[in-house]
């Protein structure tokens, strides 16, 4: 499980700032290939993230159906933020047909309210921090809702935060210290 741990910690780091430093450089020259290419692979790196913090935490109820909603969520959500940040924002002006519209809307309704579900039991378990819990609670919803805005340096902050909360994140569940390990000059000596 300490594997599963410090992936999910290295993964969560990653997401973050893929995250924040893409949105804070399109605060200032707005959306280019190379942050919109960033940003798309950010949600993969997430998975591993959210699987460590629901395995730091004590198993209820409401964090189980959390975390598999919130698991779902951004597996449809990821899939939706890759596809319009590294193939649709290719395409000049492209034209949604409705229901690949309802889709992503959908994908990211069921991201935002697994989130939400998911944050509240982090909450109650006051087992990772308190600040970056409730910014997860809050601000990534809101984050995932104002996705289909413009870019705005409203927009760049919320991407700040977003990520300064799973890299916080992140870092509560790295484990304090290395299982213990059993060297051969360590079996020699004890031997000896």
């Amino acid at each position: 499980m300490t594997f599963l741990m410090r992936f999910g910690a290295f993964c969560g780091v990653l997401s973050g700032l893929f995250i924040a430093l893409p949105g804070a450089v399109e605060g200032f020259v707005g959306e280019t290939a190379a942050t919109s290419l960033v940003i798309g692979v950010s949600p993969a790196l997430a998975a591993p993230l959210i699987t460590a913090l629901y395995l730091k935490q004590p198993r209820t109820t409401l964090g189980t159906v959390g975390y598999v909603v919130n698991f779902v969520g951004l597996g449809l959500f990821g899939a939706a933020a890759y596809a319009l940040n590294i193939v649709v924002f290719h395409l000049d002006e492209p034209k949604l047909a409705a229901p690949t519209v309802a889709v992503l809307g959908a994908s990211a309704l069921i991201f935002a309210l697994g989130t939400v579900t998911f944050a509240i039991s982090m909450i109650r378990a006051r087992v990772h921090p308190p600040v970056p819990t409730w910014a997860y609670a809050v601000a990534l919803p809101v984050f995932t809702l104002a996705a289909r805005l413009p870019d705005t340096p409203l927009t760049s902050a919320l991407h700040v935060i977003v990520g300064g909360a799973l890299v916080w994140l992140a870092r509560s569940v790295y484990p304090a210290t290395r299982p213990a390990t059993t060297s051969s000059s360590t079996i020699t000596t004890s031997a000896a």
